[in-house]
């Protein structure tokens, strides 16, 4: 087995125990993250109804001259964006769910500038 399927199929696993504890609600959306090797991703879901109601990434068109997607630079941008969508829809609270990644580079440069911006989790 390719050493990429293994920490893919590692980070599942850890997707699976974050996904119990972690779940979103019309008062308390959850913010997911999912990061790539160029981009990187943050979506608030209200789980109870199953819809999106605030994504953004760095396949956006406000993102277009960051350059390179896949850095702490682009985390840091999201992580505003993200924020700041959310609080012109009127969410300020929600529950962070990293998705299986470790929390450290992007993922906690992409939480932390969400948290400056005014987002409560």
């Amino acid at each position: 087995m390719a050493k990429t399927a293994i920490k893919t199929i590692i980070r599942r696993k850890r997707q699976v125990r974050v996904r119990k504890k972690v779940r979103g609600s019309s008062a308390r959306p959850r913010l997911s993250v999912f990061k790539s090797a160029r981009h990187i991703y943050a979506q608030i879901i209200d789980d109870t109804t199953g819809t999106t109601l605030v994504a953004a990434s760095t396949v956006s068109q406000g993102a277009k001259d960051l350059g390179n997607g896949g850095n702490v630079l682009a985390a840091v941008f999201v992580g505003k964006e993200v924020a700041t969508l959310a609080l012109t829809k009127g969410i300020s609270s929600v529950v962070f769910d990293r998705n299986g990644f470790l929390y450290h580079g992007r993922i906690k440069a992409l939480a932390d500038s969400a948290r400056e911006s005014g987002l409560i989790f």
